[in-house]
């Protein structure tokens, strides 16, 4: 397991110290699932973002597609 440093802001120790109290967890391991969760998102938005840009996917327009999506319901 590798150590890494990293510098914050005063308030934003102060909210890593409130949440790990109350999740009666260290700061480290508050930080190591913050970043865990971050990468699982940008991987999620990486991928959505990949398939976007896929010119051979068709995009539909929402305003287009809404009226006969929620007249179903």
């Amino acid at each position: 397991m590798s150590q890494i440093t990293v510098r914050l802001p005063d308030e934003l120790v102060a909210s890593l110290d409130k949440a790990a109290a109350q999740l009666r967890r260290t700061r480290a391991e508050v930080v190591r699932q913050a970043v865990e969760y971050y990468l699982d998102d940008f991987k999620d938005v990486a991928r959505a973002t990949e398939v976007q840009r896929d010119p051979a996917d068709v995009t539909l327009d929402w305003e287009t597609v809404k009226p006969d999506l929620l007249s179903h319901h």
